[in-house]
């Protein structure tokens, strides 16, 4: 699908916005805030949450009923009826930023603009549900927010910009997060405002990377892989799923970690090396690592440190955590 650049763009452009989480509800704001006419919104249906499984609506869905803005949370696009309530909108232009249901090509061709999303990579790479995430488990030194126009693939539209940022070696999936969320609103209404001067630019699949979605099974600790690796994945499954060891059968988890180049290579991985006050030393499959915030079921994260005034006989050396 190719941007109708031929068409006359109104000004303020009537948008429709679908979205769901807090990452997408920033972009509302931005939308609502700017010049731009937001007609209605668009979100997944309201989901049971919290200990009474009470439904709950999501943060998109509650800033658009703070501003009085129509509401649709269809189950699906792929209905003739949710088809048709979209084409009765007579958008010009649907932006979507963490919606979570796919677009059928009927709907991504109803808007006169077409439909224009909002990720968070620099597309190609991390295409897909977790790209926050997965820039910093593979140990990128930069990310960013794309722009790009909607086809039927995952994430495989023609990108109208790219924005960069730097990804600092104590990012957390958290604080990355964060920084995306505050440039990526920026982005959306520069890109909006220059869309009828920009040359939509096709993707390399043979660039393209896939960021799937976390795991609970993936957080656990795999002594095996090398120090480098378990430091950038407690990083990146931080705040979710958050990275694990089991000992006397219970879950421990790890906020925080340090490499520390040391030859270890004749001590079996997950084998503590060393307990004082700076952590708790582990051997892992390539150099060791040194766990400095911990996490007891039913506690709040403390140092290790802490954790060790309590708890010194369960991490003695020559003990191993697997």
């Amino acid at each position: 699908m190719q941007l109708k650049t031929k068409i006359k763009l109104s000004q303020p452009l009537k948008i429709v916005f679908a979205g769901t989480p807090e990452f997408a509800a920033l972009h509302l704001q931005a939308l609502i805030d700017s010049e731009h006419d937001v007609i209605a919104v668009y979100s997944q249906p309201d989901r049971p949450a919290g200990r009474g499984k009470k439904l709950q609506a999501s943060e998109v869905k509650q800033l658009a009923v703070k501003h009085a803005i129509a509401i649709y949370q269809p189950q699906s696009l792929k209905t003739i009826e949710a088809q048709l309530a979209l084409a009765e909108l007579q958008a010009d232009i649907m932006i979507v930023v963490a919606y979570g249901l796919i677009l059928p090509a009927s709907i991504l061709n109803t808007p006169k603009l077409g439909c224009l999303n909002v990720h968070g990579s620099l597309l190609p790479r991390w295409r897909g549900a977790a790209p926050i995430q997965r820039s910093i488990w593979a140990g990128d030194t930069e990310t960013g927010v794309t722009i790009m126009q909607m086809d039927e693939g995952l994430d495989t539209g023609a990108i109208l910009s790219a924005h960069t940022l730097a990804i600092s070696k104590q990012e957390t999936s958290a604080s990355l997060y964060q920084k995306l969320a505050q440039i990526g609103p920026q982005a959306l209404l520069k890109t909006l405002n220059k869309l009828s001067e920009l040359q939509p630019e096709i993707q390399d699949n043979q660039l393209a990377s896939y960021a799937k979605k976390l795991s609970k099974e993936e957080a656990q600790i795999d002594w095996g892989l090398s120090a480098a690796q378990l430091e950038r994945n407690i990083r990146a499954f931080n705040p979710w799923p958050v990275a694990f060891f089991i000992l006397n059968n219970i879950n421990i988890k790890i906020y925080a970690s340090e490499v520390v180049k040391t030859e270890s290579s004749d001590i079996p991985a997950g084998q503590i090396i060393r307990v004082d006050k700076q952590g708790i030393l582990v051997a892992t499959g390539n150099e060791c690592l040194l766990l400095t915030k911990l996490q007891l079921p039913g506690k709040k994260p403390v140092l290790a440190a802490d954790i060790l005034n309590g708890r010194a006989d369960w991490f003695v050396v020559g003990a191993s955590l697997i």
